[in-house]
């Protein structure tokens, strides 16, 4: 599990496995941790790297703001450091996904193929951005609980609160320990992020859209609705899970991602 450097900060990364590199790009405000149960089936079959991103998990953090555009430049920088050449697969979830969209506009010919679990193409609302600004600012004084709080209850489906407490409780650590200058700066960065919902045939790659059945962040239609503008996009629903589908049903996910990466 190597450190980064990428001149301003430091980049904690998980790089397991051999084959085909699959990169994984968490969301927020969580870390590596959260693929775990990807990282230890598909590393048998596949170069697996997930680091935590500028500003959570182990990672350095940077104050201000920081943009999806910088995420994407962090991870174009660490697969330099990595010595990883050949074009990834790039997995992203939620704020990852925001980051993978980011990725591929940036660096098209680094990506051999986009999965986009549980994430938007659209652009915060002015409402919406209003309202990250205003947590950020609350995150700074109150600490990492106010997103905890706020977030937790909409992130999984009733049965995964139910059936499974401690991957609830374990995800609710993950953000208590989250840096809350290193939240802020995502949120910032969230609430500016460019709207691709226009651009969506620009992504011609072979992509896979992944949604949670019960989402309630990224609601499934939507998503459906992302991978009908995509060029070579396959739906994938995943039953009995929300916002967090490769944490609530990683079987089911891990083999949907399998399968893709076969084809």
């Amino acid at each position: 599990m190597p450190d980064i450097s990428l001149g301003d900060i430091s980049l904690h990364v998980v790089d397991r496995g051999r084959g085909q590199s699959l990169l994984l790009v968490h969301g927020f405000p969580l870390d590596h941790s959260m693929w775990q149960r990807q990282i230890d089936e598909l590393a048998a079959d596949f170069r697996v790297i997930a680091p935590d991103l500028r500003g959570f998990g182990q990672s350095g953090v940077t104050a201000g703001t920081v943009t999806m555009e910088q995420m994407a430049d962090d991870l174009a920088g660490m697969l330099d450091s990595l010595g990883v050449a050949e074009p990834v697969a790039l997995c992203g979830l939620s704020m990852g996904g925001y980051v993978g969209w980011q990725f591929a506009l940036r660096y098209r010919n680094r990506l051999a193929k986009l999965i986009q679990c549980d994430t938007r193409a659209v652009a915060d609302s002015p409402e919406a951005a209003a309202g990250r600004l205003k947590t950020a600012e609350r995150v700074l004084v109150d600490g990492a609980q106010v997103v905890a709080e706020s977030m937790l209850g909409k992130l999984f489906a009733e049965a995964t609160a139910r059936q499974q407490p401690a991957v609830v409780e374990a995800t609710r650590q993950v953000m208590l320990r989250t840096a809350p200058v290193g939240i802020a700066a995502a949120l910032r960065g969230m609430s500016e992020r460019p709207d691709v919902s226009g651009r969506l045939a620009e992504f011609d790659m072979p992509a896979l859209i992944v949604c949670g059945e019960h989402d309630a962040i990224a609601a499934p239609a939507e998503m459906r609705g992302i991978a009908e503008q995509m060029p070579q996009a396959k739906f994938a629903l995943i039953n009995d899970a929300g916002h967090m589908a490769p944490l609530e049903q990683p079987a089911a996910v891990n083999a949907e991602i399998r399968a893709f990466l076969a084809s």
